[in-house]
C-alpha cells in the first residue's frame, strides 16, 4: 500500500496559528528584535509560507493587532449585562476586561506596549479600538447623569474626560494586574481575579462619580454642593 498523504492544513487555520506564533514572539522579543524566522519556527511552518500569507513584518504586526483589537472589544461588549443600571454595565463590562487581558496577556502586552511605541500606522490601529471603548464608557457616564438627573450639570467635554480617566486608569491596572500575584490558600502564587480588579477600579472611580452625580464637585476649599455650600458642613 502507499503511504497515507496527510491532510493539508487549511489556509484560515494556518494563518491563525502564525498570528498565534506573532504574538507570543513580538510579546516577549518587541517588535524590532522579533524575527520572521522565531515567528515561523514557533508557528512550525516555513518563513516563506509566512511572507506568502502576511507579505511583510509590518502586514503581519497589523494583522496581529487587528486580531487583538477585534478580540477584546468582543470580550467586553459580550460580558455587558444588558438593561443593567449604568455602575452594573460598567463593572460588568470590566470584569470581561480584565478577564480577557489576563487571559491573553501577551496580546494585551502587543496592544498597550508594542503597537503604542512604533509610530504609525500601528499607534493609529491601538487608538481606533481605545476610542470605540472611551465612547462606550461615555455613554455610561452620561446615562449614569441622567438617572441621577444632573445630566444637565454635566458638560459633554467633562464627561468625555471622565471616560478618557476612566480607561486609563484601567489599561494601567491591567498591566498592574498580570503582574502582581498574591499568595493562594495552598501557598501557590496567581493572580488577582478579574472580579476583584474590577472591583478596585469601581472602587477608585464610580465611588468618586457617585459623588459627583449626587451634585457634589470638589473644589480648592473642599467638596461643594449644588447648592454652593461645603458638603462636609452639609
Amino acid at each position: 500500500m502507499g503511504a497515507v498523504k496527510s491532510k493539508r492544513v487549511p489556509r484560515a487555520i494556518r494563518e491563525q496559528q502564525m498570528l498565534d506564533a506573532a504574538v507570543l514572539t513580538f510579546a516577549r522579543r518587541g517588535y524590532a528584535a522579533a524575527s520572521m524566522d522565531e515567528i515561523a519556527e514557533v508557528a512550525g511552518v516555513s518563513k516563506p509560507l509566512v511572507y506568502l500569507y502576511l507579505n511583510s513584518k509590518e502586514d503581519l504586526f497589523s494583522a496581529v493587532i487587528r486580531r487583538e483589537s477585534e478580540a477584546l472589544v468582543a470580550a467586553v461588549t459580550a460580558a455587558v449585562e444588558p438593561g443593567a443600571t449604568a455602575d452594573r454595565q460598567l463593572w460588568s463590562g470590566l470584569r470581561g476586561f480584565f478577564a480577557h487581558t489576563a487571559e491573553y496577556p501577551d496580546g494585551w502586552a502587543v496592544l498597550h506596549q508594542q503597537a503604542r511605541t512604533h509610530g504609525e500606522p500601528f499607534a493609529r490601529e491601538v487608538a481606533v479600538v481605545r476610542a470605540e471603548i472611551v465612547a462606550f464608557v461615555t455613554e455610561l457616564i452620561g446615562a449614569a447623569a441622567k438617572e441621577a438627573g444632573c445630566a444637565g450639570e454635566l458638560a459633554e467635554r467633562e464627561v468625555a474626560g471622565l471616560a478618557h480617566a476612566l480607561v486609563g486608569a484601567a489599561e494601567s491596572l491591567a498591566g498592574w494586574a498580570n503582574v502582581r500575584t498574591d499568595e493562594g490558600p495552598s501557598g501557590e502564587r496567581e493572580h488577582p481575579s478579574a472580579e476583584d480588579t474590577a472591583a478596585t477600579m469601581m472602587n477608585f472611580v464610580w465611588a468618586g462619580l457617585g459623588r459627583l452625580m449626587a451634585g457634589e464637585r470638589w473644589a480648592p476649599g473642599g467638596l461643594v454642593g449644588r447648592q454652593g455650600r461645603s458638603a462636609a458642613r452639609g
